[in-house]
């Protein structure tokens, strides 16, 4: 089991390079931020852009992996994107996942001046975004014109580190999106089907998963070869109320397949509020345990 933490991009950078540099040190798999230019009702405090946040990052780390959780075609358009992805891919060594989902609605969606599109345009315009960003990372000169993008001639010389680009960490509750991921991702997260009662909300996880297996032996694809990534505190309970609440947690997952779950940083209210010294409980004392060979 690999264990990731996100650290939201919410604090100035001397606070938040602290973290950063205390999870690559604990030996942390994988730490990510949102992508989002505002999220929920934290839109009206602090609140940083993730590539940049990465970026930084990256300059202050070695080993531990970094992502976005995620980023979406509410406000990124493939073909600058996919300048801002190899950049960051270049910088980091090679230690960028990219986590891709549909783009839910609420200020991202809004605050631009667009329409708030229903589910189905939404994966429609996810699924082409996916393809576009695929094509434009992995060949140099595309040219495309879609419903909803179009590139002429866009480049991505010298190309990603990771070859033959980034990895695609595809967000996917649905059949549709799930569809998408067992195409283009080397891994898929999912938070859940947003059940309030945590026994429900595993159960919810369970038949997601099912819906995945189904999906990938659609499409002729060996479960093992998609890395399944479960964010844990979708849950209706906080994975680090306690350490031994977060090991059980773990447990739960893995009996489920999942190779990878995702935790946060706790904040001091609101959204993730938590101790944080559960979580230096956890990294000193569990996450060796945690984390299988």
């Amino acid at each position: 089991m690999r264990i990731g933490i996100v650290i939201l991009p919410d604090q100035r950078w001397p606070q938040a390079r602290r973290r950063w540099q205390q999870v690559d040190a604990w030996g942390f798999d994988h730490a990510w931020t949102y992508d989002h230019l505002g999220w929920r009702d934290l839109v009206d405090g602090p609140w940083f852009d993730s590539m940049s946040t990465l970026t930084a990052a990256a300059m202050v780390t070695e080993r531990v992996r970094l992502g976005t959780l995620v980023a979406s075609p509410n406000f990124r358009h493939p073909a600058a994107f996919a300048r801002q992805v190899t950049t960051l891919d270049d910088i980091s060594g090679g230690r960028l996942l990219l986590g891709l989902g549909v783009g839910g609605i609420g200020f991202d969606s809004a605050v631009l001046g667009g329409e708030t599109l229903p589910p189905r345009p939404r994966v429609d315009r996810f699924g082409e975004f996916t393809e576009l960003l695929d094509l434009i990372l992995r060949e140099d000169g595309t040219t495309w014109r879609g419903d909803w993008f179009s590139a002429v001639d866009a480049r991505n010389n010298p190309g990603c580190v990771q070859q033959p680009r980034v990895p695609f960490v595809m967000a996917a509750n649905g059949p549709r999106s799930m569809r998408l991921a067992a195409r283009f991702g080397q891994g898929w997260v999912t938070t859940g089907t947003g059940e309030e009662e945590l026994t429900a909300w595993w159960d919810g996880v369970a038949t997601l998963c099912a819906w995945m297996d189904r999906t990938l032996d659609e499409v002729g694809r060996d479960p093992a070869s998609l890395p399944r990534y479960l964010s844990l505190d979708s849950a209706p309970v906080f994975s680090l109320r306690s350490a031994d609440f977060f090991a059980e947690q773990v447990a739960r997952a893995a009996a489920l397949g999942f190779t990878d779950v995702i935790t946060h940083w706790p904040r001091a209210d609101s959204w993730y509020a938590g101790d944080e010294a559960v979580l230096v409980d956890v990294a000193t004392r569990l996450l060796p345990e945690l984390r299988t060979p």
